[in-house]
């Protein structure tokens, strides 16, 4: 890319020129969707690791924002469950309670962070894939067929002011699936790729349980998920969003 002429502020604000783009959180979901085809929301701890659960097991699940009042109205009138952090007999934000739906089950999931950024994506028309570092190969493997550029997006955790606070897991989930993309990346997506890089041969779920969002959930008694989250490369699946729900790959054959 030439930085030698004038840039418009588009230029630089949608790393224009490159095919594989990353940013974090909700501005940088609304920045690079208004350019790119398609986005990959990354929530590792723990939204998108949910979702990967839960397709993977046959299931769909409707996105739905943290504490969104018509969740209840929105789940009833999708014949849909809704995942709530409280009860812990039925489904939440916990991958692993997740693992136990059966194909055809239908579970809205509020999230504050990843829910929002597949929302913001859907919202500007483009077509929003879920990834985590259990199937960030099987993701990128599956991107090969699909237009540039793609849009990467670490959806990050919040300070308690509600401010965004880039965390580990998603750098290395971002990283991860970057490393596997063909095509030019900005100089973001490359310094995503070289973190992977260098973390990939220590113990990546180690690392995670280690860091401050898995200290928090290891804390709350979600270390189980943590680990889970952990496993890299273990599952196949690649969550689609359509028609507001994410399904499984094999329901769609182009993710335009």
């Amino acid at each position: 890319m030439d930085f030698t002429g004038p840039m418009r502020a588009a230029d630089w604000q949608h790393q224009n020129g490159y095919d594989i783009r990353f940013e974090w959180g909700a501005a940088g979901t609304v920045a690079l969707a208004a350019e790119a085809p398609v986005v990959v929301v990354i929530d590792v701890l723990r939204f998108t690791t949910a979702v990967e659960a839960a397709v993977e097991r046959g299931a769909v699940v409707y996105p739905c924002r943290w504490h969104d009042p018509s969740a209840k109205a929105f789940a009833r009138s999708r014949g849909a469950v809704l995942a709530d952090d409280s009860d812990p007999s039925g489904p939440s934000l916990s991958p692993l309670s997740l693992c136990r739906l059966s194909p055809g089950d239908a579970v809205v999931l509020p999230s504050p962070n990843g829910s929002t950024c597949a929302a913001l994506a859907e919202e500007a028309q483009a077509s929003v894939v879920a990834s985590c570092l259990r199937n960030a190969s099987a993701v990128a493997a599956w991107l090969d067929n699909s237009p540039r550029p793609v849009a990467v997006i670490a959806c990050g955790e919040r300070w308690p002011d509600g401010s965004l606070r880039p965390c580990v897991e998603d750098l290395l989930g971002a990283g991860a699936l970057i490393s596997h993309l063909h095509g030019s990346r900005s100089p973001e997506a490359e310094s995503a790729a070289a973190v992977w890089a260098a973390a990939v041969d220590h113990d990546v779920a180690a690392m995670l349980r280690a860091s401050g969002s898995g200290r928090e959930l290891r804390a709350r008694g979600h270390a189980d998920d943590v680990d889970y989250a952990g496993e890299v490369g273990v599952s196949t699946v690649v969550p689609i969003l359509v028609d507001g729900r994410f399904v499984g790959a094999h329901a769609v054959s182009d993710p335009t």
